[in-house]
């Protein structure tokens, strides 16, 4: 087996608008590490992906982040609000719903059609 001694391991978002995929990223609280006209640095949570000006339909559709939470409800209930001021209009956020495998989960999907599930383990 090859030992990489890997220290990190980070994700690449597609952006159909980089800036505004920028600004909804940073409105959920995630900080910006570094950008350039092209791609961005995002950290949250001491994980970090980059967001890239890069759009491809199929990849979007099934792109996805899991990203666990300590309040799902108040996470719905805290994007709601962002999504009302119209800064985002493409984005959209659904109800928690309990799901199979253990968590309560909102899920929210950016501006560019990404899903994000926000996932709050109960009893963890």
């Amino acid at each position: 087996m090859i030992d990489l001694q890997a220290s990190e391991l980070r994700t690449f978002i597609p952006a159909q608008d980089f800036e505004l995929s920028k600004n909804f990223y940073l409105a959920l609280g995630c900080d910006l590490e570094w950008s350039d006209e092209n791609l961005a640095l995002l950290k949250l949570a001491g994980s970090s992906f980059y967001l890239q000006r890069y759009y491809v339909k199929e990849w979007v559709e099934n792109g996805m982040l899991h990203i666990s939470v300590q309040d799902a409800a108040r996470c719905f209930s805290d994007i709601t609000g962002l999504l009302k001021s119209g800064r985002f209009p493409s984005a959209r956020v659904a109800a928690p719903e309990q799901e199979p495998y253990g968590a309560f989960v909102t899920y929210v999907w950016d501006p560019s059609g990404v899903l994000l599930h926000l996932a709050q383990w109960r009893g963890a």
